[in-house]
This record gives C-alpha cells, sequence and structure tokens, in this order.
C-alpha cells in the first residue's frame, strides 16, 4: 500500500526556516511526477514545486528563491526547504506523487504550516 507522511510544520515567525519531509513507503513502481501543494484557508490548493523524473524542477513564482526542493532516494524521502517565511506562506503543505505507468495519484495527509509572530 502506498502511502506519503509528512512532517516537518509548524509554527515559525517570519523571516524563519522550516524543512518539511514527505515520507514515501509502498511504492514498488517508477515515479513521473512529485510535488509539494499547500493550500490556505479559503483558498484552492495550489502547486508550490515540483520534479519530474528528468529531474527538472519547478517553483511557483511566489517562493522562488526562498524553497528548495531536494530528494534522498535512499530514504524514498522528498524535502522543501523554506527560507524567509511570510505570513502568506501559512497553509497546509502536501506531497503529490505521479506514478507512471498509470498516472495514478497519491497525496500525503498534509502538514501545517503558520507563520506569525
Amino acid at each position: 500500500q502506498v502511502q506519503l507522511v509528512e512532517s516537518g510544520g509548524g509554527l515559525v515567525q517570519p523571516g524563519g526556516s522550516l524543512r518539511l519531509s514527505c515520507a514515501a513507503s509502498g511504492m514498488m513502481f517508477s515515479i513521473y511526477f512529485m510535488g509539494w501543494y499547500r493550500q490556505a484557508p479559503g483558498k484552492q490548493r495550489e502547486l508550490v514545486a515540483n520534479i519530474y523524473s528528468s529531474d527538472y524542477i519547478d517553483y511557483v513564482d511566489s517562493v522562488k528563491g526562498r524553497c528548495t526542493f531536494s530528494r534522498d532516494n535512499a530514504k524514498n524521502t522528498v524535502y522543501l526547504q523554506m527560507n524567509s517565511l511570510k505570513p502568506e506562506d501559512t497553509a497546509v503543505y502536501y506531497c503529490r506523487v505521479v506514478r507512471r505507468d498509470t498516472m495514478q495519484d497519491y497525496w500525503g495527509q498534509g502538514t501545517q504550516v503558520t507563520v506569525s509572530s
């Protein structure tokens, strides 16, 4: 059974940093896409950063220069390092995986990030 488990969220002051983790298990297939999304209260879920199997990484404009998407294949874990956090970064952050063969996607349960003084 495929599982994605996010962690690393929390309360941080503006200007602070957090590193989110998404640990994957049960993925006996090739991955086409991995992404970090976020959803703020009353807003639609948006893509924050993503990586394709080609290792191309893209970021939404609002986080460019402040966030870094990385992965550790040995640990089946991806990370989102977030620096210079702003109140508008407050949201629940989710990771998503799309498998190559069927394009089925899987989501984690989310981790809350709150940026506030």
